[in-house]
């Protein structure tokens, strides 16, 4: 029985063989390496040293790189903005904030982060129109402005210009008429009160009724207010004879409910009122539908078509 214990196929006896071979000989290499790569402890002294000296000479030349820029540190930024060391003094001359460069505000005396607000202010389509609108850039302090006052040069022609195109679109906007049934979009907007969400809405709301039969229905209109209403009511008319009208023998019941005077339950008690008498005549015979109150008939009537 302890025999089967040491007994080792073929493929086994070699395996360990090789495997003991390979441990001889890494402990053979590990005695003669010493002998043959001695060791020279000057050598490697000098060369720690000489490390280290480097290593110092780096951390020297960091901590005087730091001190001679440390106006450029981040952390630094804004102490040095406000420092009266790092403002030259200021030269004062006349200037069109409109045009001037962000140099000429730094030698007028503002800081250079003030200067930047105008610059930014400028890209994203702000104008000075008049000489006080400087005074509304953050940053400038109202004893700089004072100062400034007397030198901001806005040219006429600027103000001039902004005060003709104001008119002018007043102008515009206060004497047109429009066709409701007609009108796009961007029509719509050149009435005082319509923007661009009204203009959309008016759209989408028509295609659903198939046409505007009356301006008051505008009151209709998700989001439409009183005053709103009131102000855009005088600049529209209506052309009925562009209404989109329901053929209501053939419609179904997707198409009746499209309608936003018509829902599902409306739009299918029609349907299964033709399928009973064949043909819709008139809006007398819808009068018959239960579900059909006079308001509904009332508002749907213009819409319908009976052929």
């Amino acid at each position: 029985m302890w025999k089967e214990w040491f007994y080792f196929t073929k493929g086994q006896r070699i395996g360990i063989i090789t495997l003991i071979s390979i441990i001889i000989c890494v402990m053979i290499v590990d005695a003669i390496l010493p002998s043959l790569f001695p060791k020279h402890p000057q050598e490697t002294d000098l060369f720690n040293q000489q490390a280290k000296m480097f290593l110092d000479s780096l951390q020297v030349e960091s901590k005087t790189n730091h001190y001679s820029n440390i106006g450029y540190a981040k952390s630094d930024d804004k102490a040095l903005l406000h420092s009266k060391e790092y403002l030259p003094s200021p030269i004062l001359f006349q200037f069109n904030p409109n045009t001037l460069d962000s140099i000429g505000f730094v030698k007028l005396g503002l800081k250079p982060y003030v200067a930047s607000n105008i610059i930014k202010y400028r890209l994203m389509g702000g104008r000075f129109h008049k000489p006080n609108d400087f005074a509304k850039i953050w940053g400038v302090t109202e004893d700089k402005f004072t100062e400034l006052l007397p030198y901001i040069q806005i040219p006429v022609e600027v103000v001039a210009s902004q005060q003709t195109n104001e008119a002018y679109a007043s102008i515009k906007k206060k004497d047109i008429i429009l066709d409701l049934n007609s009108a796009d979009t961007a029509q719509l907007q050149q009435i005082w009160g319509v923007g661009k969400g009204y203009a959309k809405r008016i759209v989408a709301y028509r295609k659903r009724l198939g046409g505007y039969v009356s301006v008051t229905q505008l009151h209709e209109i998700w989001g439409m207010t009183s005053e709103t209403y009131a102000q855009i009511f005088p600049h529209f008319t209506v052309n009925t004879l562009l209404i989109n009208k329901i053929r209501i023998n053939k419609a179904s019941v997707e198409r009746l409910m499209y309608h936003p005077y018509l829902n599902f339950t409306k739009a299918k008690a029609i349907y299964d009122f033709r399928r009973n008498i064949s043909h819709i005549n008139n809006i007398e015979d819808l009068k018959n539908i239960s579900e059909l109150d006079p308001a509904t008939l009332t508002k749907i009537s213009p819409y319908l078509s009976f052929d």
